[in-house]
């Protein structure tokens, strides 16, 4: 199983430089992603921009949305040229998970129903794939750049619709927070949707988590995630408690998710001191 280190681009207070020192000592460490949360009503980075400045940082290290939320960006064609312009620029590392989102106020901050946003997905989601196959659109023919590879692509969610749609249209399955007891059974759905679409090989899964370690981990942990998740109610509790705060919760979650039949585990941080990336690789070995 690869591990991944998410960027600190949705921490509060979290300062340019860190983020871009963050990206290049993951980049000198052995991670195979960087990932970036995405929401619209709250003080964080916009997700396609923090990984166009993280390529620009980096060489070998992929760049990962998880999740970027497509149905309030309405604009699939334009969506689809930002990402490909990222996948050009920084040599086809860009890896897209795609999700719906859950919170209202995004959709209502961006004037998008937050109604039909799941038929909304499906139809932006053949736009762009359109889009990155090289369809022409207009009369100076496609909308390019057309990459050479498409964006790989995850699909996000927990229910049995995202499942369908990570086997129609996609490389694999991303999770959300679950623990690895939860990850199994889902990952089992998602490898039957796959087969019964006749699909070849099978799909890639990633699961996500959180991590803070050293000084202060638990009060990282708990001052961040309760303010991220305070729409969340009893969830919150639950991701608080599931944080990774010390070398053995870190090693346990990487041993558990591989066991699950994990492909990718995506550790988020709560600090966003860029120490913390040498942290995690050191927990990791």
């Amino acid at each position: 199983m690869d591990v991944s280190i998410g960027l600190p681009s949705t921490i509060p207070g979290a300062e340019g430089s860190q983020i871009l020192e963050w990206a290049k000592r993951a980049d000198r460490a052995a991670f195979l992603s960087l990932g970036v949360i995405d929401r619209l009503v709250y003080s964080n980075d916009e997700p396609l921009i923090t990984l166009a400045a993280a390529a620009a940082a980096t060489e070998r290290i992929k760049l990962l949305t998880a999740i970027a939320i497509l149905p309030y960006r309405v604009n699939a064609a334009l969506f689809a040229k930002q990402a490909a312009s990222i996948q050009h620029l920084s040599g086809n590392r860009l890896v897209l998970g795609l999700g719906l989102g859950g919170r209202e106020d995004d959709y209502e901050a961006g004037g998008v129903p937050f109604a039909g946003r799941g038929r909304r997905f499906e139809k932006m989601l053949v736009d762009a794939l359109g889009v990155w196959s090289g369809e022409p659109r207009g009369d100076a023919g496609a909308i390019g750049p057309t990459p050479p590879v498409r964006p790989g692509l995850l699909i996000g969610g927990q229910s049995p619709r995202s499942f369908q749609r990570a086997a129609e249209h996609a490389d694999g399955w991303i999770a959300g927070g679950a623990p690895p007891e939860a990850f199994g059974p889902a990952a089992a759905q998602v490898k039957a949707a796959w087969e019964a679409h006749g699909r070849q090989g099978r799909p890639r899964l990633a699961a996500l988590g959180y991590f803070s370690l050293g000084s202060e981990a638990h009060a990282h942990a708990d001052s961040y995630l309760r303010h991220y998740y305070a729409f969340a109610g009893a969830y919150a509790e639950q991701v608080v408690a599931g944080a990774l705060t010390d070398d053995k919760a870190v090693r346990d979650a990487v041993a558990a998710f591989a066991e699950a039949g994990c492909d990718e585990l995506v550790l988020f941080p709560c600090n966003p001191e860029p120490g913390q990336v040498d942290l995690l690789a050191d927990a990791i070995g």
